[in-house]
C-alpha cells in the first residue's frame, strides 16, 4: 500500500460499447507508462432495467444528462452502476470472462484491479427480493425501504438492506468471497453508512452489540488475506473505518480543504499512520471535474499536494487530459472534448517524480498560505493563495528532481 497509485475508469464510457476481451494492448500499455499500481474498472456490475426506468422518470437527472451530451440518443443511459442488479459483470462489457482477460492484461504489466461494492442497498429487481427477503430493512407498512443516507431523502432507484440482520451479514460475507475471487481490491461505495451509530441514527433503530464491518472484514479477509479494502467515507469517520479493518479511506477533506482554500497543514498535522491510510484526489466520478472547480494554476498546484503527500493517489481518468464535463454515472457516453496538451505534459512530468519520493514523511512549519513538507531526499513547498509569497509565484510550488 505504500503510496499506491489509482487510477479509476468509468468502464462503460471507456469501453464505448465494447468488450474488456476486446481491449487492443496498446491502451493497456498506456495505462501502464503512467506508472500506476492499479486500476479501478468503476461500474462492472449488472446494472438494473428498472433502476435505468425510474432514472429517466426523473426530470432532473434526465437535464443533468443532457447538460453532460446534449440530446440523448437511444443507449445513452444504462442505469447507475450503483444500483446492483448483480454482482455479475455485465454482458455489455463481456460478462466475467472478459473481465477475467482484463485482470490478466493488467497483472502482465504489474498493475492491480479494484472493483466496486455497495453494502448500503441494491437494485429493486435484486434476486435478493426474493431469495433472501430478510436481509432488507421494511418500512412500516412492510414494503422494502428505498435506500437513504441520515443527511437526504431517500433513492427512489434502490432498496435498503438492513445492516442489523444477521442473514445480511452471512449474504455480505458469501457476496465479498466471490467477488475476492475476480481482483485484488475493492472501493466500497459509502461504507460508513453500515457502522453501527450511523445505521442506528439513520432507521431510529437500535443497534447490536457487534459492528458489520469487522466481522465481514475479518472472513473476508480469512480466504482473500491480500484484498484492499478501500472505503469511501466521509463526516470525519476516517478513523473508524480503518479501526473496523480498512486498509485506506477516502481524503475528502482534503479535496474540500482545496477547494474552499481552507487550512491544508492543520489537516496534515494529524498522525503519519493515519496520513498513510488515507486516498487523497482532486476529483473522482463523484466530483465535478478538477479542470472545472479550479484556475489552471490552481489545478496543478493542488495536483502536486495530493501527489506528493503519503498515502495513496487517485486519478480520475480524463483528469490528466483536462476534461471539464461532469459525466453522470448513469450514462454510457462522454461528450467529446479537446485535450489540454499543457496539462496533459504538466502530468507527465508530475507523475514520476511524485512516485520518486519515499522514507520517512514530515510536515514542516511554514505561515500560511505556504504548506511544506519534506521526504528523506526532498522537500516539496506549495503556494497555495492567488498572491505571491517569497520565491513562489501564485499557486506555485516547489518540487524536486528536475
Amino acid at each position: 500500500m505504500d503510496r499506491l497509485s489509482i487510477y479509476e475508469i468509468n468502464t462503460a464510457v471507456w469501453l464505448h460499447g465494447h468488450s474488456l476481451a476486446d481491449v487492443p494492448a496498446r491502451r493497456w500499455d498506456a495505462l501502464a507508462a503512467l506508472g500506476i499500481d492499479a486500476v479501478w474498472l468503476m461500474g462492472v456490475w449488472e446494472r438494473s432495467p428498472a433502476g435505468s426506468a425510474i432514472a429517466l422518470a426523473d426530470p432532473g437527472l434526465v437535464a443533468s444528462f443532457e447538460a453532460a451530451v446534449g440530446e440523448l440518443r437511444a443507449g445513452d443511459v444504462i442505469g447507475s452502476p450503483y444500483c446492483v442488479r448483480r454482482y455479475v459483470v455485465d454482458e455489455r462489457f463481456g460478462g466475467p470472462d472478459a473481465l477475467a482477460v482484463a485482470r490478466r492484461e493488467l497483472a502482465a504489466r504489474g498493475i492491480k484491479l479494484i472493483l466496486d461494492y455497495v453494502p448500503n442497498h441494491v437494485a429493486p429487481d435484486h434476486p435478493w427480493v426474493t431469495e433472501r427477503p430478510d436481509v432488507f430493512l421494511r418500512a412500516p407498512d412492510g414494503t422494502i425501504a428505498h435506500g437513504k443516507d441520515p443527511y437526504f431523502d431517500p433513492w427512489p432507484d434502490v432498496i435498503q438492506l438492513d445492516a442489523f440482520a444477521p442473514g445480511l451479514r452471512e449474504a455480505t460475507v458469501e457476496t465479498l468471497l466471490d467477488i475476492g475471487a475476480q481482483c485484488d481490491g475493492l472501493r466500497v461505495d459509502m461504507a460508513m453508512l453500515m457502522v453501527n451509530a450511523v445505521f442506528a441514527k439513520t432507521w431510529g433503530r437500535p443497534a447490536p452489540a457487534e459492528e458489520f464491518w469487522p466481522a465481514v472484514i475479518a472472513r473476508v479477509k480469512w480466504t482473500h488475506p491480500a484484498l484492499l479494502l478501500i472505503a469511501e467515507v466521509y463526516w470525519d469517520m476516517e478513523s473508524t473505518l480503518h479501526e473496523q479493518g480498512f486498509d485506506l479511506c477516502y481524503d475528502k477533506r482534503l479535496y474540500d480543504r482545496l477547494v474552499e482554500r481552507g487550512d491544508v497543514a492543520a489537516h496534515l498535522a494529524a498522525d503519519a499512520r493515519f496520513q498513510e491510510r488515507l486516498v487523497r484526489f482532486v476529483e473522482n466520478h463523484d466530483e465535478p471535474r478538477a479542470a472545472a472547480v479550479f484556475g489552471a494554476a490552481q489545478a496543478r498546484a493542488a495536483a502536486v499536494v495530493m501527489s506528493t503527500l503519503p498515502g495513496a493517489r487517485l486519478y480520475h481518468d480524463g483528469q490528466l487530459s483536462g476534461r471539464r464535463t461532469h459525466v453522470p454515472v448513469f450514462l454510457g457516453r462522454a461528450p467529446d472534448e479537446p485535450v489540454d496538451a499543457d496539462l496533459r505534459a504538466f502530468y507527465a512530468w508530475l507523475l514520476p517524480r511524485a512516485a520518486r519520493l519515499g522514507g520517512t514523511w514530515r510536515l514542516l512549519e511554514r505561515e500560511p498560505p505556504l504548506v511544506a513538507w519534506a521526504w528523506d531526499d526532498a522537500v516539496v513547498e506549495v503556494n497555495l493563495s492567488d498572491t505571491p509569497v517569497g520565491e513562489l509565484a501564485p499557486w506555485g510550488f516547489t518540487l524536486p528532481f528536475g
